[in-house]
C-alpha cells in the first residue's frame, strides 16, 4: 500500500480537523512509551504483583487465607449461595448440566474443547498457546509491537486469540462449582502455569492486541472467582495468577487502543478489562486507578458508540450484541460491588436490548447485518452469533422487564449471574407478553415490516463508525424475510477474516446480499488486502416510512453508483400488505446509460428452489412453508448459484443465491412480489393474489 493510500486509510471517515494534531501527539507518546517498554520488558516479566501497603505487608500464607475467605468483591453470586446455584443448575437444566460436565471432563482428559465455529479441537502440542490450532504455525516471541498479524501463510490470528481468551476456563469453573471435583481446579491452574511459561509479558502475538489481553483478563478473573475455594489454590498459584493479572492491567493501560480519530469495541474492551481488574482485585497497587479510569472511559465510550435508538455505531448486529453483553455484565459487576453507575447511562443501556428485541426474527434469531464473529465476553454457554435470547433473558431480570423474556426455560446466565433470586424473578414473569410490531430504528438504519410471524428487515445503514467502515458490509437496501417461523431470505453473516481473504471479500460483497449490484461494482469500495477497511460512498438515505394496522411502506436510496461513468441512484421501496400477506419490492434506477443490473436474493439454508418460469421462483421447506418470488418488468430468466451463510466464526453452511441479471438503460424500474404461504394455506389462492397484482401493475 502506498503512502497516500495509508494516509487515506488512517484518516477516512468523519474526522474533525482539530483532532489531527492531538492524534499526532498521542502517537508520538505511544511510540516513546514503546521504546521505554522494549528495554524494560524482561524486568517487568520478572516483577511480582504490586500490592497496596496493607496487602504488601502480609505473609504469603496470610494473603492466601484472605483470598480464600473474602466475600467481596465478587462477580458471580455470593460464595455462600454457590451450592444453591449449583443445585438450581442441576434441577432446572439437567441436559445443559450433563453437557457442561462432559465438556469440562473432555478438557481434563483430552485437552480438547470447542473453539468458535470450528468445532472441538485438540490442544496438546508443544507451545500450544502460541500454536495456530488450524495450520500448526507457532507464533514467535518478538516484542508485541513487532508482531506482524497479517501473514500470507494460512494462519489466522483471530483463531489464536480465541483460544487465548480462556473461555474454556468458564466450563472448568462451573463444573467445579457443581461437582467440587478438584481435577477441574488442577487443570485450570496448570493451564495458567503453561500459559505464563509460553507467553512472557509483552512478547508474542498474545500480547499484540490490548482487546485480547482485556478479554483474557475478564475470563481469568471470572474463573478465579470460583477457584479461590479449591484445595488446588496454593500460595505459589496465588502469586502466579496475581502477577499475571497485574501484568494484564499494566499492559492494557499502557498499550490501549484509544485514538482521537476513532474508537470502537476494541477500546471499549480495553477499558472494561481495566474496570474488571480494578474492581475484582482491589488488593493490587494500581487497582483503584484502573477501576476509576475504566468505568469513566466506559461511560464516555457509551456516549460515543451507542446511538440514540440504542444501536451500536459499527453497523453490525453481531458487534452490537458483543458490546451489549460487555456493558450489561459490567453494570452487573458494578452493582454487586458498590460502584455507582449514573442513571443516565443505565438509561442508555436499556435501549440496546429494546433494539435487539425489535429486530429479532419470529424464529428468535437476530439478522446478521455486517460482521458477526460470535464473540462472547464470558461464555457461560457457547452461543452462535445470531443467538441473543440469553442476553434478553438476563436483561429481563436486570431491568424488571417481562417483555424481554424469550422462553419459559431460564438461561444458565440468569442462574449464575443473578442466583436463585434472579431465577425466581425470571420465573415469575409471564412468557410471550410482548408482540412486536413494525418499527424503525432510524439511527441503525433498520426498518422492520412485520405482522404476527411475517417479518421483513429492510437495511438502510451506512458503513459504520462515522464512515470508517471496519465491520460494515455492502448491504445497503438489502432485505431479510421470514414467514411462518421460517427464514427464507437472509444475510450471509461474515464467516472468517484473515483466514481466507477471498471468502472475507465475498461475504461482505454487494452480490452476496439481497440488494442490487450495478455494473459489477461494489456499493462501497473494498480491497481484498484491507479486510477491515470500507469506503463510504453509498450513504443510504431514507425517504419514506409509514406504518399502520393494514400496511407498511418504506423507501430509501443510496449513492454508491454515482461514481460510475454514467452515474445511477438506486431507490428501493418496500410495501407490506398485512391483510393479504405479501410484500412488493420496487427498484428504481435514476440516471442515464446502459447498465448491467444484478437483482440478488440470498436464500436461507435448507430450502428447495424451484423455477416455475423465467419470472417466478418458489422457495419451500419440507414442512410446507413456501415463498413465491415473482419478478415484474424483467424478461430475463432467473439463475441459481451456490453460496454459503455463516452463523459463527469459521463455520459455514451451504445455501443458494437467486439472481436476475438484466441489461437495461437507465432510467429503469422493476418489481418483485414476495408472497409467503404456510403449511395450511391454500397455495392456489396465494397464486391468484399474484395474478391479480400482476394484472393491476
Amino acid at each position: 500500500m502506498g503512502i497516500s493510500s495509508k494516509i487515506k486509510t488512517i484518516f477516512r471517515g468523519d474526522v474533525p480537523f482539530t483532532d489531527l494534531p492531538r492524534e499526532a501527539l498521542r502517537r508520538k507518546k505511544a511510540s516513546d512509551h514503546k521504546k521505554n517498554e522494549r528495554g524494560q520488558i524482561d524486568k517487568i516479566n520478572r516483577t511480582p504483583a504490586q500490592f497496596t501497603p496493607h496487602f504488601a505487608s502480609l505473609k504469603a500464607v496470610e494473603l492466601l487465607t484472605h483470598f480464600r475467605e473474602r466475600t467481596r468483591p465478587n462477580l458471580w453470586i455470593a460464595a455462600d449461595e454457590r451450592e444453591c446455584v449449583a443445585k438450581l443448575q442441576r434441577e432446572m437444566l439437567p441436559r445443559e448440566t450433563a453437557k457442561l460436565i462432559e465438556s469440562a471432563s473432555r478438557i481434563v482428559r483430552e485437552s480438547s474443547w470447542e473453539l468458535a465455529g470450528f468445532g472441538i479441537l485438540e490442544f496438546k502440542a508443544e507451545n500450544v498457546w502460541r500454536r495456530d490450532p488450524l495450520n500448526g504455525k507457532v507464533w514467535g516471541l518478538e516484542y508485541h509491537a513487532d508482531v506482524v498479524l497479517d501473514n500470507d501463510d494460512g494462519s489466522d490470528i483471530r483463531v489464536l486469540w480465541e483460544l487465548n481468551r480462556f473461555g474454556h476456563a468458564i466450563d472448568l469453573a462451573r463444573a467445579f462449582a457443581i461437582t467440587n471435583d478438584e481435577i477441574y481446579a488442577e487443570t485450570f491452574f496448570s493451564h495458567i502455569e503453561s500459559w505464563m511459561r509460553q507467553n512472557p509479558y509483552g512478547r508474542g502475538a498474545n500480547w499484540s492486541c490490548a482487546m485480547e489481553v482485556a478479554l483474557r483478563a475478564v475470563n481469568l478473573l471470572a474463573a478465579f472467582d470460583i477457584f479461590r475455594g479449591s484445595k488446588a489454590f496454593t500460595e505459589e498459584r496465588l502469586e502466579q495468577i496475581l502477577r499475571l493479572i497485574d501484568q494484564h492491567g499494566r499492559f492494557i493501560l499502557n498499550n490501549n487502543e484509544f485514538s482521537y480519530i476513532s474508537t470502537s469495541n476494541h477500546y471499549m474492551s480495553n477499558v472494561v478489562g481495566l474496570f474488571w481488574i480494578g474492581t475484582l482485585l482491589p488488593e493490587l497497587e494500581h487497582a483503584s486507578e484502573w477501576k476509576d479510569f475504566g468505568v469513566g472511559e466506559m461511560l464516555r465510550e457509551m456516549d460515543k458508540q451507542i446511538l440514540p435508538d440504542g444501536s451500536d455505531f459499527e453497523s453490525s448486529t453481531g458487534y452490537h450484541k458483543f458490546v451489549a453483553e460487555l456493558l450489561l455484565l459490567s453494570f452487573l459487576l458494578a452493582e454487586k460491588n458498590g460502584v455507582e453507575i449514573p442513571a443516565t447511562h443505565r438509561g442508555k443501556l436499556r435501549p440496546m436490548f429494546e433494539y435487539i428485541q425489535a429486530i429479532r426474527r419470529p424464529d428468535g434469531r437476530m439478522p446478521l447485518i455486517g460482521d458477526a464473529d460470535g464473540s462472547q465476553i464470558i461464555p457461560v454457554v457457547k452461543r452462535n452469533a445470531d443467538d441473543q435470547a440469553y442476553l434478553l433473558n438476563l436483561a429481563a431480570v436486570v431491568f424488571n422487564e417481562p417483555r424481554f423474556k424469550t422462553s419459559d426455560a431460564v438461561s444458565p446466565e440468569v442462574i449464575w449471574f443473578l442466583g436463585s433470586e434472579g431465577a425466581a424473578k425470571f420465573d415469575s414473569f409471564e412468557t410471550n407478553v410482548y408482540s412486536p410490531a413494525s418499527c424503525e430504528s432510524r439511527d441503525a438504519g433498520a426498518y422492520i415490516l412485520r405482522d404476527g410471524d411475517l417479518y421483513l428487515h429492510f437495511n438502510c445503514n451506512d458503513c459504520g463508525i462515522n464512515g470508517r467502515g471496519s465491520h460494515g458490509h455492502n448491504d445497503a437496501l438489502s432485505i431479510e424475510l421470514s414467514a411462518y417461523g421460517r427464514a427464507f431470505i437472509i444475510d450471509p453473516g461474515s464467516y472468517v477474516y484473515n483466514l481466507d481473504r477471498r471468502a472475507r471479500q465475498v461475504f461482505r460483497s454487494t452480490a452476496y446480499h439481497s440488494t442490487v449490484m450495478i455494473d459489477a461494482l461494489e456499493q462501497n469500495t473494498t480491497e481484498i488486502d484491507q479486510p477491515f477497511v470500507m469506503g463510504n460512498e453509498a450513504h443510504p438515505n431514507v425517504l419514506e416510512w409509514e406504518t399502520n394496522q393494514n400496511s407498511d411502506r418504506v423507501a430509501a436510496e443510496h449513492f454508491g453508483y454515482k461514481r460510475l461513468p454514467h452515474p445511477v441512484v438506486h431507490r428501493r421501496t418496500v410495501e407490506f400488505n398485512k391483510v393479504e400477506k405479501y410484500w412488493i419490492v420496487e427498484d428504481r434506477f435514476a440516471g442515464k446509460g446502459q447498465h448491467d443490473l444484478s437483482f440478488c436474493f440470498h436464500v436461507a439454508p435448507g430450502l428447495s428452489v424451484k423455477q416455475i418460469d423465467g419470472a417466478t421462483v418458489l422457495l419451500a421447506d419440507d414442512s410446507g412453508r413456501k415463498l413465491l418470488i415473482q419478478a415484474i418488468g424483467i424478461h430475463e430468466k432467473s439463475e441459481i448459484a451456490e453460496a454459503h451463510v455463516s452463523r459463527n466464526y469459521g463455520h459455514r453452511e451451504d445455501s443458494l443465491l437467486l439472481r436476475w441479471n438484466v441489461a437495461a438503460s437507465a432510467p429503469f424500474s422493476a418489481r418483485f412480489l414476495l408472497i409467503p404461504s404456510g403449511p395450511n394455506d391454500n397455495v392456489q389462492s396465494r397464486l391468484e393474489i399474484a395474478d391479480r397484482l400482476i394484472d393491476n401493475i
